[in-house]
């Protein structure tokens, strides 16, 4: 079994086979501004081919994240939700906490992820703005947010 986390009622779990992919698709299709036009076999394939982290209560997935790496130099942190009706209660915290500790992601060189408005949550785990943007370069599809 994958570790797992215990905070009072709530868990988060890293194994995949607890993960409710029309949950995450449906958040992330009609809820978020990144994956809108994000299919559900798009959803299945991303979720295959990442470390995934699921917030449970109960039984009823309330959250979820995924991390894409090599596990041994870089990692880029998407797909990162809380359901509404579970926000204010600190998990998206716990979890973002969780994932910076996860024991396989330890040591990396470089974190990334993109944000249009949660800025002050990611800072709390050392986010900043890129250090040289003039290194960065991009390829991205026309509906890319």
């Amino acid at each position: 079994m994958l570790p797992e986390w215990q905070r009072g009622e709530f868990t988060i779990s890293s194994d995949n086979l607890f993960l409710q992919i029309e949950t995450i698709h449906k958040f992330l299709s009609e809820e978020s501004y990144w994956a809108k036009e994000r299919t559900r076999e798009q959803t299945q394939k991303a979720i295959e081919n990442s470390l995934s982290f699921g917030v449970y209560k109960g039984e009823k997935q309330i959250g979820f994240a995924r991390v894409v790496t090599d596990y041994a130099t870089f990692a880029y942190i998407g797909d990162v939700f809380i359901l509404e009706s579970f926000r204010g209660q600190g998990l998206s915290k716990w979890l973002m906490e969780t994932i910076v500790n996860h024991p396989d992601l330890q040591n990396l060189r470089r974190w990334i992820l993109a944000t249009r408005d949660a800025h002050e949550l990611y800072e709390k785990f050392g986010f900043r703005e890129l250090k040289a943007p003039e290194r960065w370069m991009e390829k991205a599809a026309p509906n890319a947010y």
